[in-house]
C-alpha cells in the first residue's frame, strides 16, 4: 500500500485487498511494523506456539504493539508459568485481562462451574464470560487487533486473510502468520530458542483452558483437542467468528 493510501479507510474492500497484497510480500517483522501504522495496535496472545513466535517478532521489530493475554481463570499451570517466563525473556508489559467476578458467578449459578460440558449453549456462555467480554475490554481504544491465527490450523480458518475488518469490534484485524505452516514455526522456535509451552511436546498443538483441551491423536487436525466433546468440526470460542448470544448479564469487577 502506498503512503498516499494510508489515509484511505482500511475497512473498504479496495483498501483491504491492497493491504493483503502488500502484507503478503513483507517479512514477519515488517508486517508487524506496517500493522502498527494504522493506530493503537493490540496483540492478544494465548501463549501458544504461534503467539510466542509473534511475541518474539514484536520484541525484535520494535513495533509499538501492546501485548495482552486473556487470563480466563481456567488455564493450565504450564500456561500461567509461561506468562511470567515470557515477561522475563522479552522485558515486555504482558497485560493479563481477567473475567469479571459477577459474570463468573452468574454463569455458575445458571450452568454450574463445569456446565459447559452439558450443552453448546453453556459452553458458548462460558467462553463469553471468560474470553469474549475480557477481549472487548482488552481492545478498548484500539484501532488494530493482531492475532496468531493461521490457515493451517483448521478447515474453519483455511481462508484467513492477512488483513480484514472486524465489524463486531470495529477494528482492523491483522493475521501476520496467516500463511505460515506449523513446521516453519517450529523451526523458528528452535532457531531462536523461543520459550514455548511444554504441553506442545505432550501432544497439545492448540492449548486453551485446561478443562476444555485434550492432547490430539495421531492424524487428527491441530485443533481437534479443543472442546473435543462437541461434534461440530467448526467449533470455536467466538473470538474469531461472530459470537453466539449469551443470556448472562454483564457487570462487575475482574476476578
Amino acid at each position: 500500500m502506498s503512503q498516499s493510501s494510508q489515509a484511505r479507510d482500511p475497512r473498504s474492500t479496495d483498501s483491504l485487498a491492497e493491504l493483503n497484497a502488500e502484507l503478503g510480500a513483507l517479512s514477519l517483522a515488517d508486517r508487524l511494523r506496517r500493522a502498527a501504522t494504522f493506530g493503537r495496535a493490540v496483540f492478544t496472545t494465548s501463549l501458544g506456539l504461534e503467539d510466542q513466535v509473534l511475541t518474539d517478532a514484536i520484541a525484535e521489530s520494535g513495533a509499538e504493539i501492546s501485548v495482552v493475554t486473556l487470563e480466563t481463570g481456567r488455564l493450565f499451570p504450564e500456561t500461567v508459568a509461561l506468562i511470567a517466563e515470557t515477561r522475563a525473556r522479552y522485558g515486555i508489559d504482558l497485560e493479563e485481562v481477567r473475567p469479571l467476578s459477577p459474570d463468573i458467578d452468574a454463569f455458575v449459578a445458571r450452568y454450574g462451574l463445569n456446565g459447559f460440558y452439558e450443552s453448546v449453549e453453556a459452553r458458548h456462555a462460558c467462553c463469553d464470560v471468560r474470553k469474549m467480554r475480557p477481549l472487548t475490554r482488552a481492545l478498548e481504544g484500539a484501532q488494530v487487533w493482531i492475532t496468531g491465527i493461521r490457515r493451517g490450523q483448521s478447515q474453519n480458518r483455511a481462508q484467513t486473510p492477512f488483513a480484514e475488518f472486524d465489524p463486531v469490534r470495529n477494528v482492523l484485524k491483522i493475521n501476520p502468520l496467516a500463511d505460515y505452516d506449523l513446521e516453519s514455526l517450529q523451526a523458528l522456535v528452535v532457531e531462536k530458542n523461543i520459550p514455548v509451552n511444554p504441553l506442545h511436546r505432550r501432544g497439545y498443538p492448540s492449548i486453551g483452558c485446561e478443562p476444555c483441551t485434550r492432547a490430539i491423536k495421531p492424524g487428527e487436525p491441530e485443533r481437534a483437542g479443543r472442546w473435543w466433546w462437541e461434534n461440530d468440526e467448526k467449533r470455536e470460542c467466538g473470538l474469531h467468528v461472530l459470537p453466539a448470544p449469551s443470556e448472562i448479564p454483564s457487570a462487575g469487577h475482574p476476578v
